[in-house]
Formats: structure tokens, sequence, C-alpha cells
């Protein structure tokens, strides 16, 4: 049996809150599955083969096993792949053997689970390998689905990326739109400063904001929706005297040229928020 932990995620809860949406557990007809109950007599065992249809990043497959290990705790599972591992189309992630209701009952939680988070390391290993280039690294964004995104976080990790905040309590970032309530840039990033935040990110989109930012006291800039030669210049400003990060549209096409601007960090929203569902599938045989 594997184990899987993260810092603030409930992996019990999260298993028996999806298992309950798909069983329909709130309505008063519900907390059952109809047709498996219908069709598979009792005590029906099978076995089955969790595959990959495409190339892919893999993360998940230890929610895979909570699934099916909720319904039938004495299920045989045997984790064929580690997580973060790259695989080939065809290879086989886990083997299952167990109660044939209770597999089939569990199955589309499995498969969207490992679908989606495997999903979303493919991308960001992508983003990686294109951005072809150690001494930048790659961070996602607060753009993850209600509830989510402890796992999603965790997906990018297994792609070889790294997190951003957690959410809005960890680290200051001050937007547009703060700016446009204090009245600058250098205002914003004081208030921040005498709110004793430690981690002051200041998001910057002209060239004339970085000084004020840094006097004020910002630990990193993030420098919004620059042309990699905008990066260029921006870094030359700043000299190293804080973190970089290019934030804003980066795609597979642009991020080499913006990460050889020389920034410190570069921030992807896609990783999460538009990431493609992997091609996964699970055959099951009677035994």
């Amino acid at each position: 049996m594997s184990t899987f932990a993260l810092v603030g995620f409930d992996l019990d809860r999260f298993v028996a809150d999806t298992l309950a949406e798909d069983l329909g557990t709130a309505h008063p007809d519900g907390g059952i599955d109809v047709t498996s109950t219908a069709v598979i007599p009792a005590g029906t065992r099978f076995a089955g083969e969790m595959r990959t249809r495409e190339p892919v990043t893999v993360a998940g497959l230890p929610l895979a096993e909570a699934f099916f290990r909720a319904l039938d705790p004495c299920v045989r599972c045997e984790l064929r792949i580690a997580e973060g591992e790259e695989i080939a189309a065809g290879t086989v992630l886990l083997r299952l053997e167990g109660d044939a209701r209770a597999l089939l009952t569990a199955e589309r939680s499995a498969l969207n689970t490992v679908q989606h988070l495997s999903g979303i390391a493919t991308l960001t290993r992508r983003y990686v390998q294109a951005m072809n280039r150690a001494s930048c690294t790659l961070l996602d964004t607060r753009k993850t689905l209600p509830g989510l995104r402890a796992l999603e976080k965790y997906a990018v990790r297994m792609g070889g990326g790294e997190n951003h905040r957690m959410g809005l309590w960890d680290a200051a970032m001050i937007k547009d739109n703060h700016v446009l309530v204090a009245g600058s840039v250098a205002e914003a990033v004081r208030r921040a400063r005498e709110a004793g935040i430690a981690d002051i990110i200041c998001e910057v989109d002209s060239l004339d904001q970085i000084e004020p930012a840094l006097r004020a006291g910002a630990t990193r800039l993030l420098l919004d929706n620059m042309d990699a030669d905008t990066l260029r210049e921006a870094v030359a400003r700043v000299a190293g005297r804080v973190p970089t990060e290019a934030s804003g549209g980066i795609t597979l096409d642009t991020i080499a040229a913006k990460a050889a601007a020389g920034v410190d960090y570069i921030s992807v929203g896609r990783l999460t928020q538009s990431a493609p569902a992997a091609d996964i599938g699970l055959d099951f045989t009677p035994l």
C-alpha cells in the first residue's frame, strides 16, 4: 500500500467527497452505483490494468489506489510507475485485482484524478524542456481549480516545475489594482513593508517602475507581459539586487527566449489552468 501526504491536503476527505459526489450520496435516491449493482453479481472479481495511450509524465497514482482501496479494502494494487516518471505510450501504470463492483464504482474517480494530474505534469515537463535553461525556474500560479490547488501544484512539481505562492497568505504580490488604490508602485510596496511582510513580490509593467519598487523594498520583481528584449533591459537595470520573474502570455514557443533574457523565474498560469487531460485508460478482465 502506497502512502501519500501533502501539507494542507486531507486525502481521506478528498476520496470520500469525490466518491460521494459520483454516488449521489446527498440525493434521496442516491448512494449506490445502480449499474454495477444490477449487472455485476455480488462476489465477482476483476483484474485490471491502467495504461497510458500517449507519452506522459505521471502524477496521481497513489490517489487512484486510495479510491479503489476505499471501496475494497482488500484490493491488490501494484503501482508500476514512480510519480514524476516520463513514460511511453502503452506503458502499464498500475495493476489491480479485487471486487468487481467496487473497482467499477471507483474507476471514474481514479481515472479522472490521474488523467488530470498527469496532464498537468506532462505540460509542465514540456515547458521545462522548452525553456532549456537550468538557471531559470519554472513556476505555477494561483490559477487552479477550486479545491484542487494542493493536488495541481503537486502535479507541477512532478513535472519538474516549482510552486509560486500557495495562496494569498504566504507572500505579498502587489499587482496593478493594488497600485491603483495605493497611488503608486512605491507607496504600495511601502505599505506592505510597514505591515511587516517579509516577501513582497511587486508586478511592474514598465521599466520606469523598477527603481521605485526596489527603493521601497520589493524583494522580487514580476516583469509583466514584457518581450524578450525588454526583459533583458529590465534584468540589467535590476542588476541582481532582487530575483526577477517573467510572467504573462508565456507559451512553449516564447519561453526559451524569455528565459535567455536572464530572469530567475518564469511563471505560467496555463500549467494548471489549461493543461489537457492525459489519455489514460483502465481495462478490466473477469477472474
